[in-house]
């Protein structure tokens, strides 16, 4: 239990499904709390039960009065720092080796605050989407290992989730270091605590696990504003999110621009086609949708049965001079997972929040007495999709009370397959967002290293993940460590398996986490293509996962000399027919399973289509590829799919992950 000789008021703001954390209520909290003497002098990551990184200077920061001496002991070390004019305050101790518990304490004018059971080890950070977000309770055999919970080495801490489009000091909820028991692990990362829990068999400290993770997650939305900003590619997107922490109508509006910029630019756009313009007719091509609405899947349309993508979807809605003349709210009943939502031409609202409903404020001015067009742009990426009805949960509301429905009736018209612009201020689609909410409130905390699991969202995007991918290592190495270890866990497969060889965006976003970690020494890869799951995108199996990452961290961050994930292929050379594929970092000697030779190579010509399955024979740590190609192979790939059958291992019972590289 925390002990402080002043009481903590209770937040007054609360994060609603998607939207982002509003910052003037976080500013008025911190101020309100400093006025009132009630504001603790440490961050919140400083509580009971925490672990502290060991063997590097520890930095600690917190509030106090403007101009204030703070106080600071912890294991017989002592350190001092005077608050700035706005009360921030920030003090380093020397390095402690692991060991503990220790009673952290901070005291400033007639205030202290204790801090108990402190524990110096090393400290992990575990972040990406679903898969790392993933709880203990969704894991094989979890009956059994929540009921088996126990252990005081291992602490807990989930960073509650959070979208900004500031970077947050600290948390917009309540959060708390805890040990591990049957209560507290059963909603905890998966992945994260059984990496941990395997790491300790030879790494013998304690560990505290920082779970910061968001389903459905792109990758930008991890990546500070800065660093984007540097990168030059995303500038438009940033001056709109800038504008919308301080003017969401406005910036909603100029998104509209330029969404609709990219509409008019794609590769086979019309001109003339712009469902959201009050000039626009929808005559051919729009049908009526169900009067009830409900996911485009369950239509009975034949060619919306499987159909993930965007559709078009409008109505018109008339009203009087004096409903026209009134302040209005847009409000949308669910939507799955992505609108873009125009009002009579104007962009007024886009969300990623899938099956949740969205209420949008409606510029002065943009009503009319008369016809009202509104138009919703809906994307779809997996299951159910589109708005989930019923047709009375979207509606108008005036400022007077009175609720006007869009029941005239939706027309609808397929969109297409194309990825459109995600709005930069999305909680888990945009720029920076979680970042700033997510990452942001931990400040510099002292780190051992990085779990990242992540990159099913972005695979339809999958040629720039490399750079993204640069860009997010350098960002986080930039704000807690210049050296952080990196550990990455490869895409597992998802998906039916192919006969015969295609492009996979899955794949290609594997070959750029492979790439990312063998340009770096301190980055490492968990290769799980074998344990992934063709019918479920989250696989269960988190405890080989977690084995696979202890063995990463133990080579990458901790030097032991084995093979970090399994082996790796070195070159292809020709030979006659045949290719030759060097492989390295064996344990023992290379093995197919099921079958006289590996299963899941393939042999490739330079022209697009050109893949060929090839039969494959293990001679020692290579394997020989044979393909009936028309053209001389120039490149190997292997596990070239979104769910490929794969079956060359090691001695250790480790998969040769998926690659392609070239045949010189």
């Amino acid at each position: 239990m925390r002990r402080f000789s002043v009481s903590v008021k209770e937040w007054p703001c609360r994060v609603v499904g998607a939207l982002l954390v509003v910052w003037s209520c976080f500013i008025a909290f911190a101020a309100s709390a400093a006025e009132a003497g009630e504001a603790p002098l440490l961050h919140a990551m400083f509580q009971d039960h925490a672990v502290l990184q060991r063997d590097k200077p520890i930095r600690l920061w917190g509030h106090a009065k403007p101009a204030e001496e703070v106080r600071i002991a912890l294991a017989g070390k002592n350190a001092r720092a005077r608050a700035d004019g706005e009360g921030r305050w920030e003090a380093q101790l020397p390095a402690l080796k692991a060991g503990g518990p220790y009673v952290l304490t901070a005291t400033a004018g007639n205030i202290t605050q204790t801090v108990s059971d402190v524990l110096i080890g090393d400290v992990w950070l575990c972040s990406g989407q679903s898969n790392m977000e993933l709880q203990v309770w969704r894991t094989l055999d979890a009956w059994a290992e929540i009921a088996d919970a126990a252990g005081d080495t291992i602490r807990l801490l989930t960073v509650p989730q959070a979208g900004s489009a500031v970077p947050l000091e600290t948390f917009p909820t309540p959060t708390r270091w805890q040990t591990v028991n049957s209560d507290t692990l059963r909603d905890f990362s998966a992945a994260c605590f059984y990496f941990a829990r395997e790491l300790q068999k030879t790494v013998d400290v304690p560990m505290g696990l920082v779970d910061s993770a968001w389903g459905g997650s792109r990758i930008e939305a991890w990546i500070s504003g800065d660093a984007l900003r540097a990168s030059g590619r995303y500038n438009d997107e940033l001056d709109v999110l800038a504008t919308y922490a301080s003017d969401p109508v406005t910036a909603t509006g100029r998104w509209g621009e330029l969404w609709g910029r990219w509409w008019g630019g794609r590769a086979g756009a019309v001109a003339g086609d712009e469902p959201w313009s009050l000039a626009y007719s929808a005559g051919a091509g729009w049908r009526n949708a169900p009067p009830e609405l409900g996911a485009w899947e369950r239509w009975g349309v034949p060619e919306l049965a499987d159909f993930n993508g965007m559709l078009w979807y409008r109505t018109k809605i008339r009203l009087t001079v004096q409903q026209a003349a009134q302040p209005a709210t847009l409000m949308l009943g669910s939507v799955d997972e992505i609108d873009m939502t125009w009002v009579n031409g104007r962009g007024v609202g886009s969300a990623y929040a899938p099956g949740s409903g969205r209420e949008y404020a409606l510029p002065a001015g943009l009503l009319r007495a008369g016809e009202n067009v509104v138009v919703v742009n809906a994307l779809d990426t997996y299951h159910d999709g589109g708005m989930a009805g019923p047709a009375s949960a979207y509606a108008l509301r005036l400022q007077d009370g009175t609720r006007v429905p869009l029941d005239v009736g939706w027309k609808y018209r397929i969109a297409g397959e194309d990825t459109p612009p995600r709005a930069p201020w999305q909680t888990a689609g945009g720029l920076s967002t979680l970042y700033n909410g997510m990452i942001a409130p931990l400040g510099r905390y002292g780190l051992r290293g990085v779990l990242w699991y992540q990159g099913e969202s972005n695979t339809t995007e999958a040629a720039g993940y490399h750079a993204l991918l640069r860009e997010f290592r350098s960002d986080w190495r930039a704000r807690f460590d210049a050296n952080l270890p990196l550990l990455i866990v490869q895409l597992a497969g998802y998906g039916k398996p192919n006969t015969a060889p295609a492009e996979s965006g899955s794949a290609s976003l594997r070959e750029a986490q492979r790439q990312a970690a063998s340009e770096d020494p301190n980055t490492g890869l968990a290769v799980a293509i074998d344990i992934g799951d063709r019918y479920d995108i989250h696989p269960p199996n988190k405890q080989e996962l977690g084995r696979r990452l202890a063995r990463a961290a133990r080579h990458v961050v901790y030097g032991e000399k084995l093979p970090a994930s399994g082996p790796v292929p070195l070159s292809a050379k020709r030979d006659g027919e045949s290719v030759v594929v060097s492989f390295g970092d064996v344990s023992g000697k290379l093995v197919a399973y099921g079958a006289d030779g590996p299963v899941g190579f393939e042999l490739c010509a330079a022209a697009p289509g050109s893949c060929r399955y090839a039969s494959a024979e293990i001679r020692g740590h290579e394997v020989i590829l044979r393909a009936p190609l028309a053209a001389p192979a120039t490149r190997v790939r292997y596990g070239w799919a979104d769910s490929p059958v794969v079956t060359l291992f090691d001695g250790a019972d480790l998969p040769a992950g998926p690659f392609e590289i070239q045949v010189p």
